[in-house]
Formats: structure tokens, sequence, C-alpha cells
């Protein structure tokens, strides 16, 4: 497990976008796992700009994304399809064919779940899946439980998890209670996996899931099991690990 510890938001977004841009140089035809929510921000719009500026080919790029929202269709602005295209599909040249998101309209939870499985799989896996780090320590949506998920599965989410996603929209009840996300067994299978953590609010969870025990009590605890994990953060959210 490496640990990047940047100044602030900006930087950490630059580091990633790096690693990121990394794996393209060196596979073009990679598989990325991509992820949404305000820590990639940053890092898509670095990776935008590499390929403006040239540096960048996304034509051969397959993506998979983490997890969607259950309910709500591609065109509403809180979808992860939606996201993905704003931040970073619509932006570089690579084929909308070659992008995955679970899709939250198929009312078939395991027909879903199962067909993304066989996506992912048909991909030849993930070679880097992006992450970031839920305050409870979810990863993807795999939220606090007593065992760890395995396979993408449908999931009903906490409280603490809709608290700190209703900002994105008009009210806490109109946050989605379910999503579609890749199992932890999922993600540990990418051969690697790259998570970028920000804000002093993140300190302590950055601390619990990387510094303590592994427990599905703290799901990405989990990536202390895996082979090849690099963590970026900035100064704020790696404020409590130990040194």
């Amino acid at each position: 497990m490496r640990f990047y510890e940047e100044k602030d938001y900006d930087a950490l977004s630059q580091r990633a976008a790096n690693i990121i841009a990394a794996q393209i140089i060196l596979k073009p035809d990679c598989v990325l796992g991509l992820a949404t929510g305000s820590s990639p921000v940053g890092t898509y719009k670095n990776l935008v700009a590499k390929y403006e500026n040239g540096d960048l080919d996304f034509s051969q790029v397959k993506t998979a994304n983490l997890d969607e929202y259950k309910g709500l269709t591609r065109d509403n602005d809180q979808s992860y399809y939606y996201f993905m295209h704003q931040n970073l599909f619509d932006h570089v040249n690579i084929d909308p064919a070659n992008t995955n998101i679970p899709d939250g309209t198929k009312d078939d939870s395991e027909a879903e779940c199962a067909h993304y499985e066989d996506v992912i799989a048909s991909l030849g896996g993930v070679d880097l899946q992006l992450l970031g780090l839920g305050h409870n320590g979810h990863i993807g949506f795999n939220e606090p439980a007593s065992e760890f998920p395995q396979a993408t599965h449908c999931v009903d989410l906490q409280e603490s998890t809709i608290e700190a996603n209703k900002r994105f929209f008009a009210s806490a009840d109109d946050v989605p209670r379910q999503a579609y996300t890749m199992g932890i067994g999922t993600i540990m299978r990418a051969k690697k996996i790259l998570l970028v953590v920000s804000g002093q609010d993140k300190a302590d969870i950055v601390a619990r899931a990387f510094f303590g025990p592994v427990t599905p009590e703290v799901p990405a605890s989990i990536l202390q099991f895996h082979p090849d994990v690099t963590i970026v953060g900035d100064q704020a959210a790696f404020s409590k690990i130990p040194h």
C-alpha cells in the first residue's frame, strides 16, 4: 500500500490523473474502473486536460463504473451515467460502446447484477480501479455490514450515506434509497487500485480504514489485503495517520 500526501485537492487530483494516464499509455486498451462523487472530479478534469493537450488517447480504453442509483433514469442529472458523461466521457475520444455503467432503471436486481458481473468478466477484468472513500468507510456503495459482499449487488443505502449525498438533491427525500454497486470481491479482483481522498472530515476514516483492523464494519479496510493499492490524499485527510 503506497501513500502519496499532497498539499491540497488540486495537487492530489493531478497526481491521481498522472497515475491513470500512465496506465493508459502503458496499455492503450486498458480497462478502467471508474468512480463518481466529489472526490474524483478534479482527477477527471486533469485527464480531460491531458487529452486536450494531445497527451492521452482514450480511443481503445474500456470502462466499468462502480455503481449507479437504482431508480434514476440516465438523463437525470444526479445519475452516475449523467455524471460520467458530464465530467469525462463527453470531453475525450472514448467510444461510448466501451463505457459500462449499471442500469439503474432495471427493476430486476438479481438479473442486472448478474449481467454486470458478466460485463466485467467479458472485459477481462479491471486493470485499474479508481475509488473514493465514504465517511463510514464505504467504497462504491458497499456499506458497513456483518460481512464483505462478493459480487455486484443491490444495496440499501444507510442514513449516513443519504445524508452525505443529499447536497446533490433538492432534499434528503429525493435521494434514492437503493443502488447497484460492484461488490467487495469484484473490486478486489482489480489488478491495481487507486483511492483518492481529501479533507479533514475524512481524516478519522482514513486512519481507521488503513491503519486499523480489517473488518466489514469498515469496508475499505479490506484494501489492506490487496497487493497493489495506491492512496492519494491531501494533508488534511492524512492528518491522523501514524507517520
